[in-house]
């Protein structure tokens, strides 16, 4: 899979004698991603691209804005808007619909918006855990539903998981419904579809079809036992019936199909956007950090140093939940020497997280799972916080 990265290292401009682009009109339209048709006004949208001035526009009652912009991989376009985690999305853009999810208050949640273009008509949202499988025939489940669906083109579905249940897998998946025979097999890598995972208020993850990859179900990602989510990728001819069986298999399985090998450039440059990320941290520039973070996860869904990094600037921010996502990705990355250190300090970190949210027994849990790792007085006394808390 190619990754969506966010945003570009220089985000204003600034590179003057560049030879400037001819501009397209480009129009967009901005709905709620938990609300079905619910145009939303007032979005802030900016379009940004090195060298040249940002535009910017604000969505009408419609929900549309318009500018005048080179439409290409070299704009990236911003929408804010108060309420609603910010979206970053690298163009083309135009006549594109975009999704604004709400902030989400609980520490265990998470959001999922897919969005596609015109072609297929009906691209499916599914997300299987064990006792459930949300999608269009059953939208409710436990602590789990199916916001929106939709049938005509654009999107978004929207999946919402209120709370994620503890030491239960998760899986989520697009199914080609359009063509739920598979007698086009590569529709779903040509339907330029985009799903953003949100967790917090925050977009932490983008994923997008490989080009060219056969199959008419796409299975984007799992979270494991632990709360760590993991990358599958992975394509399948399937039919509704035969997808809702293969992903009870896969949820009984011992792990998840692995995702594609990461190549050697891929990972130099997910490095390089590592390094970029503690650059801005260090000068304070945390949101930059963030993002550059963020791009070097996308790059290498495995660089537990990206995750461990980007958990402090999640903890910086004050983002408790994203940073309990990263946190829990860091614990599964941990390996060599120092992994009982890393996995230990990193179930403190959880364990402090959910204490200040006044949730003791996750808290206790987690307390105890660091000093099963390591003896240390810290361990030691937030265990007997907790017990005292809970009796």
């Amino acid at each position: 899979m190619k990754p969506y990265f966010g945003l570009p290292a220089l985000l204003l401009a600034g590179i003057m004698g560049l030879p400037a682009q001819a501009a397209d009109s480009v129009n967009v339209k901005v709905l709620s991603a938990v609300v079905k048709d619910q145009k939303l006004a007032d979005a802030k949208i900016t379009w940004q691209r090195n060298g040249e001035s940002s535009q910017r526009a604000t969505s009408n009652t419609a929900g549309q804005a318009s500018a005048q912009i080179s439409d290409d991989a070299d704009t990236t376009m911003i929408i804010d808007k108060e309420g609603y985690s910010t979206l970053v999305v690298r163009c083309p853009c135009d006549g594109f619909t975009y999704a604004l999810s709400p902030v989400m208050d609980n520490l265990d949640g998470l959001r999922v918006v897919l969005t596609w273009g015109a072609s297929p008509k009906d691209l499916d949202s599914h997300m299987a855990f064990p006792g459930s499988h949300i999608y269009f025939a059953k939208k409710n489940g436990r602590q789990a539903n199916l916001d929106v669906d939709d049938t005509t083109s654009y999107g978004p579905e929207t999946i919402t998981v209120s709370k994620k249940q503890q030491g239960k897998k998760y899986i989520y998946a697009v199914h080609d419904f359009s063509n739920a025979s598979g007698t086009i097999a590569r529709a779903m890598a040509d339907s330029q579809a985009s799903v953003q995972l949100y967790v917090g208020q925050t977009l932490v993850r983008t994923y997008r079809p490989q080009p060219g990859k056969n199959g008419n179900s796409w299975l984007v990602f799992g979270i494991d036992e632990n709360g760590a989510f993991q990358d599958i990728n992975s394509y399948k001819n399937l039919t509704p019936q035969g997808l809702d069986a293969y992903l009870k298999d896969l949820l009984a399985s011992d792990s998840f199909d692995p995702q594609n090998l990461v190549s050697s450039a891929d990972i130099q440059q997910a490095k390089r956007y590592n390094t970029q990320g503690e650059k801005l941290y260090h000068q304070q520039d945390l949101m930059g950090a963030m993002y550059r973070f963020q791009d070097a996860i996308n790059l290498y869904p495995n660089f537990g140093q990206a995750y461990s990094n980007l958990g402090l600037t999640y903890q910086k921010l004050d983002r408790t939940a994203e940073a309990l996502w990263a946190n829990r990705k860091a614990i599964e990355l941990a390996s060599g020497k120092s992994k009982d250190r890393v996995q230990a300090s990193s179930y403190y970190n959880i364990a402090r997280i959910y204490e200040a949210k006044g949730q003791w027994q996750d808290a206790l849990d987690s307390y105890r799972k660091a000093k099963s790792l390591r003896a240390h007085s810290a361990y030691d006394k937030g265990i007997e916080r907790m017990e005292q808390k809970l009796h």
